[in-house]
């Protein structure tokens, strides 16, 4: 939670007195966009030095600062020829509910997140991906999210020009006090860099974090193109939700200890629901959070607790262009999956400007799926343990110079990593079956990395850094002794970003250059053909990000251009047999604007990307080409309604062969009201939505047909609504 110190200096005039200020942040730098209101007078926002001035009559006055996702604080002063000074200190999360997107300066600034990115703030959002459907727990204005199934199967998110196969090109982290945890899954039956955020309780995160985690040294594997970070709230009033309609249920609760010293809660959610597909889903969810924070003297330690539970029939990919009964080419078709983990953080203020942070985290997880891509029924599953630990220092060696140094090392241990594979039985019984695959697999990660951040000048920001990552990959064929193998290689990764920050009176806008060396691990398993993959994938990065706040609108641009080396990267779950990817050019740019207006708040992006196979030249397939989001709210309707609204497209996009899918556009809403001193919410959400999630090519014979052939498919996305209500004690 942050908490800005906004410094109010008043002084008069012969005719008026003069209202002035600065809003500073925590670390006392200046906050642009921030709004400041003098009664019943018009109000402004701060420039990018974070100042402001208002012309007023001598009298008395109610200052009022904004911010978002922070409460509006007010104090009462008397502008007089003498002037007066005065301090507001935001402490708490406003209890609007909306969903709004913070755009980060270019210039970050912070040691640890050195990378300028993407900021969304939930306060008790009534608006979010998918309401009480599966997806992933929160909607990121300009990050689509689909999944390639119904049911509970992850989502993911798609970053402009990146075709990740279940977000292995993109980082996902739990923010556990300082501690990234790791949420993606390496070497997992699904694809590579699996991360899978349904076991996160939407009502307890706070933010979440995108930016291009290649440049940041704290992240590591498959920080390739995007890293998202789920920052948890600090307390949670005691609350109950619920949405529902005839065919699905979801249920959340939590509860906080009264005293706002004591941050911690604990929370649960349970879902179920048959979705909105012809075949029932039959899902079932079970989540339960845990939070707390204990400050003993120079320590303060942060724990977090996850278990969970789900279980679903999965529809399934159908053709596009053809009806199929029951929206699944196989009914047989089902998951189950189950994740407990435990994480801790410990930052050890061990002198003046000098912290330790000592971090710990340990999991389960486990999957067994059944999924028909075409080829006949197939099953994967897996069951897994995964351990780490982090070292973490950093002093502050004066004003404008920082310094941090780390050693992170995890463990993954996926244990009967099988695919098999049945033959088209009839009926409900899946009958024999081929084992295609059985391993099991180890990775090891033993990293050091160090950084340096500091300015030389008011106008110049730099950030550097190097990160080395020792990768041991252990691989039991249990299937073919001769394919297993043991072996240990490396990657440095160096890092950095230069910020030019000019003052607010000159016309140049922020700008932030960011450069970087990322790696994403491969399947280490050797498929039916006897080849060996690539053990892992380096890809080189840079980011320029230009920012300006003109007229109270957040202007934004940001250019990037990504490039991955050729590798033998996985196993394909219909044959077995190992494909290459790359090597590859992502260039992509976004715009993006946003303004904050009393009545509410409107923003904007639009991303256009150019993703190709160099050796060739041909497009990348299922990598999104243009995506475009435009989200709004208005607080201020009639009989005290508030209203949220965002319309998402993504453009067509080549899927391989001469295919090309059809594009997506959703609209979500949602209009809700407060009643009982704001104690009771109660709305509706929806979304109308055109096209199909989780586009692919598949060979698929169907009924009736004569011969199987190659054709798009994918999940029918469908329209829905559904009653919201909330109650906090």
């Amino acid at each position: 939670m942050k908490r800005l110190l906004c410094s109010l200096l008043v002084s008069s005039s012969v005719w008026a007195a003069t209202i002035t200020g600065i809003v500073l942040d925590p670390d006392g730098r200046p906050v642009a966009g921030a709004t400041v209101d003098v009664g019943a007078r018009n109000g402004t926002s701060t420039d990018e030095n974070g100042t402001f001035q208002l012309a007023v009559d001598e009298g008395k006055y109610t200052i009022t600062a904004e911010f978002d996702g922070l409460t509006p604080v007010q104090k009462t002063v008397n502008a007089g020829k003498d002037g007066v000074g005065l301090e507001l200190n935001f402490i708490s999360a406003s209890s609007n509910h909306e969903s709004v997107t913070v755009t980060a300066k270019a210039f970050a600034g912070d040691i640890l997140n050195p990378d300028p990115g993407q900021s969304v703030a939930l306060r008790d959002e009534m608006l979010d991906a998918n309401p009480g459907r599966p997806g992933v727990p929160v909607s990121i204005p300009g990050m689509p999210a689909e999944t390639a199934s119904g049911g509970i199967k992850a989502p993911q998110y798609f970053a402009p020009g990146v075709a990740g196969d279940h977000g292995e090109s993109i980082a996902q982290y739990f923010q556990v006090g300082s501690y990234l945890v790791s949420n993606n899954l390496s070497a997992n039956a699904h694809g590579n860099g699996y991360a899978d955020p349904n076991p996160i309780v939407p009502g307890i995160i706070e933010t979440v974090q995108t930016d291009g985690g290649v440049f940041n040294v704290r992240e590591g594997n498959h920080a390739v193109n995007l890293a998202a970070t789920y920052g948890f709230r600090s307390r949670v009033e005691p609350f109950v939700s619920l949405n529902a309609d005839y065919r699905d249920v979801d249920v959340m609760a939590g509860w906080g200890p009264a005293d706002p010293d004591k941050h911690a809660w604990i929370a649960l959610e349970v879902a179920y629901g048959n979705g909105f597909l012809n075949t029932p889903e039959h899902r079932r969810q079970y989540k339960l959070n845990a939070y707390r924070v204990f400050n003993v003297r120079r320590h303060t330690l942060t724990v977090f607790g996850v278990g969970y539970y789900g279980q679903s029939k999965i529809p399934g990919l159908v053709p596009t262009d053809v009806r199929v009964s029951s929206d699944t080419i196989d009914s047989r078709q089902q998951d189950q999956t189950h994740t407990g983990e435990f994480a801790a953080n410990d930052i050890w203020h061990v002198g003046t400007g000098s912290d330790l942070h000592l971090s710990g985290a340990f999991r389960t997880y486990s999957l067994a799926l059944y999924s028909n891509f075409g080829d006949g029924l197939i099953r994967q599953s897996e069951f897994r343990t995964a351990g780490s630990g982090q070292a973490n220092y950093v002093k502050r060696l004066g004003e404008n110079l920082s310094l941090m140094a780390g050693v992170d090392y995890s463990r993954e241990a996926p244990r009967r990593l099988d695919l098999d594979r049945y033959g088209s039985a009839p009926g409900d019984g899946y009958g024999p079956f081929d084992k295609v695959t059985s391993n099991d697999v180890t990775l090891q990660f033993v990293s050091s990395y160090a950084a340096l951040d500091g300015s030389m000048t008011r106008w110049f920001h730099y950030n550097l850094g190097l990160r080395r990552d020792e990768i041991g990959i252990d691989n039991v064929d249990r299937l073919n002794p001769v394919n297993t193998f043991n072996r240990w290689t490396a990657v440095n990764s160096p890092k950095g970003t230069f910020s030019l920050t000019p003052p607010g009176k000159i016309l140049l806008p922020v700008i932030s250059l960011s450069f970087g060396q990322a790696f994403l691990t491969n399947d280490p398993r050797i498929g039916t053909d006897g080849s060996q993959g690539t053990l892992v994938s380096r890809t080189h990065s840079w980011q320029m990000v230009a920012s300006k706040v003109v007229a109270g609108m957040d202007l934004r641009a940001t250019l990037g251009r990504t490039t991955q080396e050729q590798s033998l990267a996985k196993i394909d779950a219909d044959s077995g047999l190992q494909f290459n990817e790359g090597p590859s050019r992502n260039r992509y740019a976004t715009l993006s604007a946003r303004r904050r207006f009393s009545w509410g708040m409107l923003q904007s992006s639009f991303s256009k990307a150019d993703a190709r196979d160099v050796s060739d030249g041909t497009p990348l397939p299922e990598a999104p080409r243009m995506i475009f989001d435009f989200l709004g709210g208005v607080d201020r309707l009639p009989w005290g309604l508030r209203a949220r609204g965002e319309f998402e497209e993504v453009g067509r996009k080549p899927l391989g062969d001469g295919f090309v899918s059809v594009p997506v556009k959703e609209f979500r809403g949602s209009l809700g009201r407060a009643f009982a001193n704001g104690r009771v919410n109660a709305g509706v959400n929806f979304m109308v939505a055109r096209g199909f999630t989780g586009q692919t090519t598949e060979v698929l014979a169907l009924p009736g047909e004569g011969s199987a052939f190659e054709r798009v498919v994918g999940v029918r996305a469908r329209s829905y609504g559904t009653v919201s209500v909330s109650y906090r004690f």
